[in-house]
């Protein structure tokens, strides 16, 4: 079979869309099929001229602006493989990914230049090079993210599917229930996995993506109704700052448009699950759990999840997944453990990393994740491995005092570490920032968690924070926050922790 580049598809739908269909909204612009078509041309031109070359790595640390559109169907053209990084990195990390990736080229924010590196700026000068089209090639990978993982450490995923149309078409219809011409909302940023997949996913099939520099709550409702979308991805932070509007300001949009609200990339409370089902409906709220090495994962929609509160869902179709202990052995239904899922060989993986290795126990491979399956083989996450917090021999997972605080009307926000302790190992902190406007009695807020954790689980410790504790794309770096926290008591320095249990 004859493979259809996705660097194609500008040009496809530039003759197939009349000529004034958006692609991509931003507020200051409106990018049409044709417009992208020949802008990523011309960075493909660019990149060839650099001496891109097929299957290379072009690594991308932009904003979201109708350039990281252009930059990056430019490097599909080319033959070449986007390797997204966030462009708010601190300089040391953006070096370290750099030096593991070592990419052909790369292409930043204006006065972002990394000096020992070939680089180009979103500010160049296309018009040095044609916009006459050329025949795109085919990546062997489509992708190559990178996170800082759980460790902080940094390791670029490179997906090895095909960089080709057919193989994302059926994927964005069936799974993610994507119809061409529909309009999209994505308020993530682009250099986060899911929001880089789905707003792709949903151009290669011919939908308008409105596109969102920055999340914020009522902007998204606002233009939920103006452009009349149907379908729409949020991280649960996301979730919390909407529902955490006024009501009054919440119910003052018409959001009826909607046909599909997904969330992924972390745990979502199942109180705030349940309050976004009653606002919209349980057959709009979907949810999807996978890892970015798209090893496999699992799909819920609210009603099913009702049936099963709190699970993921069961593991779709192709996925293998099966929970172990610390010594390999397999949980019984119930039981919590680690999560695998089968890959057979690594060379065979649907992935594979740069400056990492997986973690195996035979063809199975972890993603650092903590959960269980029921009798009747759904998931239920609990956390990632790195952030479990031991605390006199009990497992504690933040995501389950984060959402008891999160669920507080006054918290904004909230990131739960394990700090030490003499005589429990580890003691249960919480570090919270309050919403705009508010002031947190800690008592208050104890004695409100008191009602909803067990006693073991409560923080022994509170802080609070202005600053925010989570990026954009809804992840909190816990490791680093409690690096920090140690690093203070190890120096003897103090922060606010006035409440001992």
């Amino acid at each position: 079979m004859v493979l259809t580049s996705i660097g194609a598809v500008p040009g496809i739908h530039a003759v197939t869309k009349p000529s004034d269909t958006a692609c991509y909204i931003y507020p200051d612009k409106t990018l049409t099929w044709a417009e992208l078509e020949l802008r990523a041309t011309q960075w493909a031109r660019l990149f060839q001229s650099k001496g891109v070359v097929e299957n290379d790595l072009v690594t991308v640390a932009l904003t979201n602006t109708p350039s990281f559109h252009e930059v990056v169907f430019g490097i599909w053209k080319s033959g070449a493989t986007p390797n997204v990084v966030s462009p708010n990195l601190p300089d040391h990390e953006f070096r370290d990914i750099l030096n593991l990736v070592q990419p052909k080229h790369m292409v930043v924010m204006p006065g972002k230049a990394v000096p020992e590196f070939d680089c180009s700026s979103t500010d160049v000068n296309l018009d040095a090079y044609s916009s006459q089209s050329f025949p795109s090639l085919v990546s062997g990978c489509w992708r190559a993210m990178t996170s800082g993982g759980s460790t902080g450490k940094p390791k670029v995923i490179v997906d090895r599917k095909n960089a080709a149309v057919e193989v994302f078409e059926s994927r964005a219809k069936s799974v993610f229930q994507m119809r061409p011409g529909m309009v999209m909302l994505n308020p993530g940023p682009l250099y986060h996995g899911s929001p880089f997949m789905v707003s792709h996913f949903a151009s290669f099939i011919g939908c308008t993506v409105v596109s969102m520099p920055r999340f914020d709550a009522e902007e998204t409702l606002r233009l939920i109704e103006r452009h009349r979308v149907s379908w729409v991805c949020l991280v649960p932070t996301m979730m919390h700052r909407i529902m955490a509007l006024p009501r009054n300001v919440r119910e003052s949009y018409d959001v009826s448009s909607l046909e599909a609200v997904w969330h992924m990339a972390a745990p979502c409370a199942a109180w705030l699950k349940e309050a976004w089902i009653n606002w919209l409906g349980a057959e709009k709220i979907w949810e999807l759990y996978g890892a970015t090495e798209g090893i496999g994962g699992s799909v819920i929609r609210g009603d099913a999840w009702r049936k099963k509160r709190g699970s993921v869902g069961r593991p779709s179709p192709g996925t293998d997944l099966r929970i172990y202990d610390d010594r390999g052995v397999e949980m019984a239904p119930g039981v919590t453990g680690e999560i695998y899922i089968k890959i057979g060989s690594p060379a065979s993986a649907p992935y594979y990393y740069i400056g990492a290795k997986a973690k195996l126990i035979g063809e199975y491979q972890s993603v650092g994740d903590i959960g269980h399956l029921d009798e009747d083989g759904y998931l239920y996450l609990s956390d990632k491995r790195s952030d479990l917090i031991l605390r006199g021999g009990a497992n504690i997972y933040p995501a389950e005092v984060e959402s008891a605080l999160d669920e507080h009307e006054k918290v904004g926000s909230s990131a739960v570490v394990g700090l030490p302790s003499e005589d429990l190992g580890q003691r249960v902190h919480a570090i919270v920032q309050p919403r705009p406007g508010c002031e947190i009695d800690l008592k208050d807020l104890h004695d409100f968690v008191s009602r909803r954790l067990a006693k073991y689980k409560l923080p022994e410790s509170y802080e609070i924070l202005d600053a925010p504790l989570r990026n954009d794309a809804g992840k909190v770096r816990r490791s680093a926050l409690r690096d920090e926290r140690v690093a203070l008591l190890e120096r003897g320095d103090e922060f606010r922790m006035p409440i001992d249990r």
